[in-house]
């Protein structure tokens, strides 16, 4: 049965968003000594994330600002200017209003750019296509230097970052909310796609492909895959988040998920 999206629908595809990166990021605060300077805070119905030795927006964001918490504006912005960045505020249309984008104005900020959230339902006629030449299985606790480098060519990050990939996912391999997928051509190590599950919902939590690899499949069987596993362990839904009109947008949609919203990224001017 197809899932209408309704408002309600809307805000917990963005919860489970917030409940992926906290418990990701909390595994991750967990590592002895919190090397990557993990912090999480709650401010109203927003969730402030920031990691110190991992810059960039991927994981120093705030997700599920409302307009209903104008009043915590400022606190927000102050936790991020405290930390030398500026905030990154990922806004839904089931959240937004106008006196919030005016106060964000107010304050120097400006939207950036766009995210889209895709969500699916999943049912039992669901079956996994044949992909040529391409094989997928789980990765194992002492693989994951493999899942490091895929990770940095794939998102084009600097090799340095490897070592810090790999731990940063391995640290939730034991997690049973997590399953990491390694995705191979013709026997040599091609892709990486990741799922995290929770109450029923499972999350395309993340996928890369080394660039000599892509246009040959790779992401959508990826997609499959996890699709299937998470069918497997009963769960419901499928949702994933990426680039909006980008390659992986369309293998999501091919799969069968839809459109759920296209959030407005704001940071400072």
């Amino acid at each position: 049965m197809s899932l209408i999206l309704t408002e309600e629908l809307a805000r917990r595809i963005e919860q489970s968003e917030i409940e992926l990166l906290e418990s990701r990021l909390t595994g991750v605060q967990k590592i002895e000594g919190n090397p990557m300077g993990v912090e999480i805070k709650k401010f109203g119905d927003a969730t402030a994330f920031y990691v110190k030795n991992i810059p960039g927006p991927s994981f120093n964001n705030v997700k599920g600002m409302s307009g209903n918490n104008l009043n915590e504006i400022d606190g927000i912005l102050d936790f991020y200017h405290e930390r030398g960045i500026p905030a990154n505020l990922e806004i839904t249309p089931a959240h937004c209003s106008a006196e919030l984008f005016k106060l964000l104005s107010e304050r120097g900020y400006f939207q950036r750019g766009f995210r889209t959230a895709l969500y699916g339902s999943l049912s039992d006629d669901f079956t996994l296509s044949e992909a040529q030449d391409i094989s997928i299985r789980e990765f194992e606790y002492d693989e994951f230097a493999i899942f490091g480098q895929i990770y940095t060519k794939g998102f084009n990050m600097p090799a340095s970052l490897s070592e810090f990939a790999a731990q940063n996912n391995q640290v939730l391999h034991q997690n049973k909310q997590w399953t990491f997928y390694l995705a191979s051509v013709k026997g040599e190590p091609a892709g990486i796609g990741v799922l995290f599950e929770k109450d029923g919902i499972a999350t395309l939590a993340a996928s890369a492909t080394i660039p000599e690899y892509r246009n040959k499949g790779v992401h959508s069987a990826l997609i499959e895959k996890r699709l299937q596993y998470a069918l497997q362990n009963h769960c419901h839904m499928i949702v994933g988040q990426t680039a909006y009109g980008s390659g992986s947008l369309r293998n999501m949609e091919r799969a069968g998920m839809k459109i759920a919203y296209t959030k407005a990224i704001w940071t400072k001017l």
